[in-house]
């Protein structure tokens, strides 16, 4: 059973950059697509990006277009979220999802595996 943690969360500017990271426990997940999605309290989760296993294909949420990457280092067993112009709206908590069955879009019901998430403020 593969376990995420998530890292790298924080408090920056408007405009800032931050990266998360995401590392699995319990197996490698080179085998599984990897998504980040995110939460503010009071609202649904929100898909942010999503990556295959093999790293070639991803799918982005059009409020982080050209802002975000999303990147995965199988060898270090790493996904991470590059976040650049961030903006006070981006504030939420960011969970890493897995899934063994290559889906990388934005349902979250066909991710098996969670984080437990990593608080990310953008404020003035």
């Amino acid at each position: 059973q593969v376990q995420l943690a998530e890292s790298g969360g924080g408090m920056v500017q408007p405009g800032d950059s931050l990266t998360l990271s995401c590392k699995p426990s319990g197996r490698p997940f080179s085998d599984y697509a990897v998504a980040w999605f995110r939460q503010v309290p009071g609202r649904e989760r929100e898909f942010v990006a999503g990556l295959s296993v093999d790293g070639g294909n991803h799918y982005l949420a059009n409020s982080v277009v050209g802002r975000f990457t999303i990147s995965r280092d199988n060898a270090k067993a790493t996904v991470y979220l590059q976040m650049n112009n961030l903006k006070p709206e981006d504030t939420a908590v960011y969970y890493c999802a897995a899934n063994p069955s290559n889906y990388y879009r934005a349902y979250d019901g066909r991710y098996n595996t969670w984080g437990q998430g990593t608080q990310v403020t953008v404020s003035s």
